[in-house]
C-alpha cells in the first residue's frame, strides 16, 4: 500500500546539489527582479494563453484516469493539485509553469504518454509536482519559457537563451535531482522512476516495452569509467554545460542510490511529519 506523506516539506527530500545551487542563485543581487524584467507580464501571459488554447485540460470528465493519477500523487506529497494539460507533440516531454496570478499547471506531451505505463505516468506527474513542492518558481519558469520560446518565437527564444547564464542552467540540472526524488516518494518503487528515465533516453511506442532496465543501469559503470579520465571530464563538461537536465543515466543512478538510503526509508516509515518539525529543515524554503 502506498504511504501518504502528510506534512512533507521539500527540505525533507531536497537533493544537496539543489540546495547548494539554489543558495548560490539567491546570493546574486536582484536576480529575481532581473528575471521578472526579462520575462515580463506579456511573455508569461503569451505562454499561458498558448497552453490553454492548444492543450486539453484534464478533469473528472476529461480523461479521468489521468486526473486520478494527479490527485493521488498530490495527496501523497501533501500538495494542492495544479492543473494538468495534455498537448499533442511528437517530442516526449513534460514541464511545469508557475505564472504570477494564475494557477500553476503541468503539461504532458502525448508522445510521452504513448511510451509509459500508468505508474510511470504517475511518476512523471510526481516529478513535476516536485518543482512546485520545492518552490522552484521563477527560475524554473524562465528555463521552461526559454525552451518553449525557442520553438514559438525563434528570435526572442535566442535572446533569452543567450541571456541565461551557466549558473542558472546548473541550477536547473540540480533541481531535477530533487524532483526525481519526489517521483520516487509517490510511486515508492525505484524501478518505475528509472524505467521512465530509460524510456526518455531511447523509447518509442514500438520498443518501449522491450527495453531492459538492468542492462540500462549497467551502462552507468561504463559512463563513470569513461568520465573519470582527464579527457572524459572535459568531454562530459562539454556535453552537459548547456543541458537543462542531467543525463538520464546519472539521474537513474542517483535514484537507485537514494532508494537505498536511510533518508528515503525513514520518510516512508514516518508517514506523518509534524508541520513544526525542523529536524530535517535545511533553511530558506517554505511550503504553504
Amino acid at each position: 500500500m502506498t504511504v501518504k506523506l502528510i506534512g512533507l516539506k521539500a527540505d525533507h527530500f531536497r537533493h544537496p546539489l539543489d540546495l547548494e545551487a539554489t543558495t548560490k542563485l539567491k546570493q546574486i543581487p536582484a536576480l529575481d527582479l532581473a528575471m521578472r524584467s526579462l520575462l515580463g507580464n506579456v511573455a508569461e501571459d503569451f505562454f499561458y494563453l498558448n497552453n490553454i488554447a492548444s492543450s486539453i485540460l484534464i478533469s473528472e470528465k476529461q480523461l479521468p484516469d489521468l486526473y486520478e493519477l494527479l490527485i493521488s500523487a498530490s495527496e501523497i506529497l501533501d500538495i494542492e493539485p495544479p492543473q494538468l494539460y495534455i498537448q499533442q507533440n511528437p517530442t516526449p516531454n513534460a514541464y511545469t509553469l508557475a505564472i504570477r496570478g494564475k494557477k500553476p499547471f503541468i503539461v504532458i506531451h502525448t508522445s510521452l504518454l504513448e511510451i509509459l505505463t500508468p505508474e510511470e505516468i504517475k511518476a512523471v506527474i510526481a516529478h513535476e509536482l516536485g518543482h512546485l513542492k520545492c518552490e522552484h518558481g521563477v527560475y524554473l519558469s524562465l528555463a521552461n519559457i526559454m525552451v518553449l520560446a525557442a520553438g514559438l518565437i525563434p528570435s526572442w527564444g535566442t535572446f533569452v537563451a543567450q541571456s541565461l547564464q551557466s549558473q542558472l542552467l546548473q541550477w536547473v540540472r540540480c533541481a531535477e535531482f530533487s524532483c526525481d526524488r519526489s517521483a520516487l516518494l509517490v510511486v515508492q518503487k525505484p524501478s518505475i522512476v528509472m524505467s521512465v528515465l530509460m524510456k526518455l533516453t531511447g523509447g518509442s511506442p514500438s520498443i518501449a516495452h522491450k527495453l531492459n532496465l538492468e542492462a540500462f543501469m549497467a551502462q552507468v559503470k561504463e559512463y563513470k569509467a569513461m568520465s573519470d579520465t582527464d579527457i572524459g571530464i572535459l568531454l562530459k563538461e562539454m556535453q552537459t554545460s548547456q543541458l537543462t537536465h542531467p543525463v538520464p543515466i546519472i539521474r537513474a543512478k542517483e535514484i537507485e542510490n537514494w532508494a537505498n538510503s536511510p533518508n528515503y526509508s525513514q520518510l516512508l516509515k514516518t508517514r506523518k511529519m509534524s508541520y513544526n518539525d525542523e529536524s530535517n529543515y535545511l533553511g530558506g524554503w517554505r511550503n504553504w
